[in-house]
């Protein structure tokens, strides 16, 4: 046989900044990598073997892709949408996957993932279907504020912190919209520190790869606060690991993950423990790096190993530990819509002990910053790594305050960032 006939077809759906290292380290182990989604100037694209345009939605059209190219393996990642197609596409092709589409719904629709966190004995949020005929009725259980839902949109779509009844009739037609379902998911907002957890569950036993407070900070009127900073590990590591293990468990037995990936994001306190938001079959984008930078631990990697080689995949996971390394952070900077006239105080070298991973503007000077339909999903974004926290949380305050991306006008277009109290 040939080379070409005994070489590995990867189909890589997705073609995203994000994805350019996983296409790069599969072509270092001999891979042939495909790449498809549906933009056509996806950066990934670029560097990969071989590139089609296909919306991924279109999970019949790239099925029939994958038998055509003879792909022999098929990874996504990082969003909600990517990970659903991926097992519906894997499915239609035949090519080995983590999750069946059935039970994969659990993950998707929130309804649905309620009942099971209910039926598991998982803590979460109280919450109810909102419909808008009987609005007021439905949400007479719910202490406010709240927080609105679409049924089984992504990406933070539809999402707002309300105070009052009449705010989510204001809102309803555009949350609604998201899903076309006919209601919404209103729940209870809770109160705690947010933390998202990326498990693999490998032979239905968790291992948690990246377990990171994910900090919010405060702009817009009624919408959830932004991201601002997700620094691994979280603070709360030794308190939460065992008890993020046993969920993801139960999780990934009930939606059929033997081995896989298994995402969650849930609030902590001290005395009430830990309350899920969501659970996703999924690892998390914008953040994976920072596994890579705080642990020496490439999700790239696992996730080549999971299509090629499981027992390289255990010995990876049994090596890696969390508690005693190096604390990494990336900073997102969201921004109003504007024109860009100056860009001020993105870093360019390390910072004293601070090691700088990635200074990244997702506009150049002159551009015009967007929001919504067709906008970046940051202005700009930075990763730090050093030794202490501490040390991140200097970096950090001296950041927030001295990057700055100003209008003609000298004024700064950016959301204003701030650490949590206590820092």
């Amino acid at each position: 046989m040939t080379n070409n006939e005994t070489q590995h077809r990867l189909m890589v759906l997705g073609s995203a900044q994000e994805f350019i290292e996983l296409v790069r380290r599969a072509q270092a182990r001999g891979i042939y990598v495909i790449s498809c989604d549906g933009y056509p100037n996806g950066l990934a694209k670029a560097i990969a073997d071989a590139s089609f345009n296909i919306d991924v939605r279109d999970t019949q059209a790239i099925a029939k892709l994958c038998q055509e190219q003879r792909v022999d393996g098929i990874i996504a990642s990082f969003s909600d949408l990517l990970a659903e197609c991926l097992v519906n596409i894997a499915d239609a092709a035949g090519l080995p996957c983590y999750a069946k589409p059935d039970r994969f719904a659990y993950v998707r629709d929130k309804t649905l993932m309620k009942g099971m966190f209910d039926e598991l004995g998982i803590p979460h949020a109280k919450s109810v279907q909102v419909h808008k005929d009987t609005l007021e009725d439905d949400l007479s259980g719910i202490t406010f504020p709240c927080v609105t839902k679409p049924v089984d949109s992504y990406g933070s779509r539809g999402v707002y912190v309300l105070d009052t009844a009449e705010e989510v009739r204001e809102c309803f037609d555009e949350v609604e919209a998201y899903s076309n379902r006919g209601y919404i998911i209103v729940e209870e907002y809770v109160q705690g520190d947010e933390i998202n957890a990326m498990t693999w569950v490998c032979d239905g036993k968790a291992t948690v790869i990246g377990l990171a407070d994910r900090e919010k900070s405060v702009e817009l009127a009624h919408a959830i606060p932004h991201v601002s900073r997700i620094i691994q590990p979280s603070k709360h590591l030794r308190a939460v690991q065992d008890d993020v293990c046993a969920m993801a468990e139960k999780i990934a037995a009930y939606i059929g993950i033997e081995t896989g990936p298994l995402s969650m994001q849930f609030f902590y306190d001290e005395k009430r423990g830990i309350t899920v938001c969501e659970a996703a079959g999924r690892l998390f984008g914008y953040e994976h790096e920072l596994v890579q930078n705080a642990y020496g631990f490439s999700i790239e990697e696992l996730l080549i190993d999971y299509v090629y080689d499981r027992e390289a995949m255990k010995e990876r996971l049994s090596g890696l530990q969390l508690e005693g390394r190096r604390h990494s952070a990336g900073l997102y900077f969201h921004a109003h819509e504007g024109d860009i006239a100056k860009i001020l105080g993105m870093p360019s070298e390390d910072i004293g002990e601070v090691t700088l991973d990635e200074s990244l503007s997702y506009y150049a000077e002159g551009e015009r910053a967007l929001r919504g339909a067709g906008a970046m999903p940051y202005a700009a974004r930075i990763y730090i790594t050093a030794d202490t926290r501490k040390a991140l949380d200097v970096v950090t305050a001296d950041l927030y305050r001295d990057v700055k991306f100003l209008n003609g006008e000298g004024e700064n277009l950016l959301f204003g960032n701030q650490l949590p109290a206590g820092h």
